[in-house]
């Protein structure tokens, strides 16, 4: 916590990260903070302005802008909370880039290019188009190696004239940069210039935890890493993962991966059998009704269980010169599939209204108009549509 002054309070919008409409409230600037800005490829903390809560912390120039929706009075004394358990686990992601960086580039020579901090997991782009498995557990090895160590970390401010920022590890100050420059210090190990936050010490990482990398940019390569606390928030996750799956399973968690597997040709199997007495279904269905002395002008029929295919085989056996087709596969009283099928002028007439009846949308070629459908409940009025197409159609009428 820390006790400090309103300088000012403006109207502000902010724009949610995930998207969506913008959040109405007010930009606060004190006289000082302990909230941390993003910036740096750490993302910002949060925290509470006595009981009113932080959305968000931004940098402009030299102030940090605290994001509120209650309006506070300028010149107020405020107490400041910090939530640290977002913060320290920052601390912990932004520590173990600065000990990932300088290792990797003194073992391998690969430069780090750039990184982000992530909600889950963080990730370093090294300027390398490959690592191999060899190297990343070595790395690993040895980053854990001074995590044990207890190498301590200090942070420094140098002027910015000083001539000892040319030997700091920097990917250049901002354009609207004012006041010293902060470098962060592993003992004997890296100085790098930094605004973000830190461990004291690297023990307080606690491990580090590579898994392995994904293709970068062009010739990049990006490192994916947990450090301290998110290494155990993800044993955690993965223990109770493995024991829902050995549960599941019947058997230990070295048999999960050939279970799943036995499972999959299983499901493989089951499906194409299911497919073939689809198909066997829709010719019988056919059949069924070309067997009839007299065959009605149009024809229905619902399944739950059911594809494209299955319709169209209908469609293919019964033949559409003459009989109009009315076919749905899907849930009876949501979402699903239709086709109809019949004489090319009813269907070119017909197939659109029937998909509008249905909610839906479809496509229509050489008498078959098919598509998705969002209102199966409404069948019953397309079915009438078609009687009432049928009845004006018939010489009778």
């Amino acid at each position: 916590q820390f006790a400090t002054r309103v300088v000012s309070c403006r109207a502000a919008e902010l724009r949610p990260e995930g998207g969506g409409e913008p959040v109405r409230g007010f930009q606060v600037v004190l006289e000082d903070t302990i909230l941390f800005p993003e910036g740096g490829g750490q993302p910002d903390d949060r925290g509470l302005i006595g009981d009113v809560p932080v959305l968000r912390v931004t940098r402009r120039g030299p102030e940090a802008v605290h994001f509120v929706q209650a309006a506070l009075e300028p010149g107020a004394e405020v107490l400041l909370s910090l939530d640290w358990e977002r913060r320290f686990d920052h601390m912990q992601q932004h520590s173990g880039q600065h000990l990932i960086t300088a290792v990797v580039e003194q073992m391998f020579g690969f430069k780090t290019v750039s990184w982000e901090l992530g909600r889950q997991r963080s990730v370093i782009e090294l300027d390398t188009p490959s690592m191999t498995a060899e190297q990343i557990e070595a790395l690993e090895r040895s980053v854990n190696e001074k995590i044990r160590e207890r190498v301590p970390v200090m942070v420094r401010e140098l002027a910015a004239d000083d001539p000892e920022i040319e030997t700091v590890r920097s990917r250049g100050l901002p354009d609207d940069h004012v006041g010293p420059v902060r470098v962060v210090d592993i003992e004997g190990i890296d100085s790098n210039m930094c605004c973000g936050t830190h461990v004291s010490n690297l023990s307080d990482l606690q491990v580090i935890k590579l898994l392995g990398t994904e293709k970068g940019k062009k010739n990049k390569t990006s490192l994916v890493f947990l450090a301290g606390n998110r290494v155990l928030k993800s044993i955690e996750q993965s223990y109770n993962t493995e024991k829902a799956l050995t549960s599941l399973l019947k058997n230990g968690p070295g048999e999960h991966v050939e279970a799943v597997k036995r499972l999959q040709s299983s499901v493989k199997l089951l499906q194409k059998n299911n497919l073939n007495l689809l198909r066997d279904i829709a010719v019988l269905i056919a059949r069924d009704f070309k067997s009839k002395p007299v065959q009605s002008e149009l024809f229905v029929l619902h399944r739950k269980e059911g594809d494209s295919e299955f319709m169209n085989i209908i469609a293919n056996e019964i033949g559409t010169e003459e009989t109009l087709l009315f076919l749905t596969v899907g849930d009876e009283k949501e979402a699903g599939l239709f086709l109809l099928a019949g004489p090319v002028e009813a269907v070119e007439n017909l197939g659109p209204r029937v998909a509008e009846l249905l909610g839906g949308k479809g496509t229509g070629k050489r008498g078959r108009f098919q598509g998705k459908a969002t209102k199966m409940s409404r069948r019953g009025e397309v079915q009438a549509l078609l009687q009432e197409f049928i009845s004006h159609r018939s010489p009778e009428a």
